[in-house]
């Protein structure tokens, strides 16, 4: 490596270092969720589905850097990845059930409502579908973990209705590693997807909730 080379690598490694520090904070958070739900404990051989759109599809990331692939690994488990790209809340609640029936899951990660927010079809249409969506599986007998969606914007926060849905039917509920990984450009493809990196930490906080929950 050249003198050259080398100094223009060297910007590089505090932007590790502050990716690193991320995803600490984000784990740590997930982790002091004293309150969080009890999901009951996944067997060895438990099937979990992730649920949503291009955010559980992968789009900005290669394949197997989505996080459902990411998150299999964490936790042990075979995770589905079923994510449609500009897929709406009502077009979810309509592919739920055949999904469910499809992989039989004993999870369900749920991550749906950007593509609502992008058409501006309201928030109050987006709640009403996702919490369709938690009682259409939990009606089946499958568990649920919610996962927050920010609205775009300059701050990138999610509305209130994910943790308003979160407390209200008592599941465990993940409503920062998205907000912040998107206010990040060295963690995004674009405006609104992750990159490799991006879709690393959130699925390192998503396993920090389960693992909180009990359900690994």
């Amino acid at each position: 490596m050249t003198l050259a080379t080398h100094a223009a690598a060297a910007p590089a490694r505090p932007k590790r270092a502050a990716a690193m520090a991320l995803l600490a904070a984000l784990v740590l958070l997930a982790a002091c969720g004293a309150e969080t739900p009890a999901l009951p404990r996944l067997a060895p051989d438990a099937v979990v589905l992730a649920f949503g759109d291009s955010l559980t599809f992968g789009t900005g990331a290669s394949e197997g850097q989505s996080y459902p692939a990411v998150l299999e690994g964490l936790i042990g488990r075979k995770v589905h990845g079923a994510g449609v790209p500009g897929e709406v809340s009502a077009a979810g609640l309509a592919r739920l059930p055949s999904a469910l029936d499809y992989y039989q899951p004993q999870l369900l990660i749920l991550c749906s409502g950007g593509n609502d927010f992008l058409r501006k079809l309201g928030k109050q249409q987006a709640a009403a579908n996702i919490r369709a969506m938690v009682r259409v599986a939990r009606d089946r007998g499958v568990a649920v973990m919610l996962i927050a969606v920010p609205e775009p914007g300059l701050f990138a926060s999610p509305p209130d209705f994910y943790q308003d849905i979160a407390k209200e039917l008592g599941i465990p509920y993940e409503g920062d590693a998205l907000a912040k990984i998107l206010r990040d450009n060295e963690l995004k493809s674009d405006l609104i997807h992750p990159n490799a990196k991006g879709y690393a930490l959130l699925a390192q906080a998503v396993a920090g909730v389960l693992k909180q929950s009990g359900a690994i």
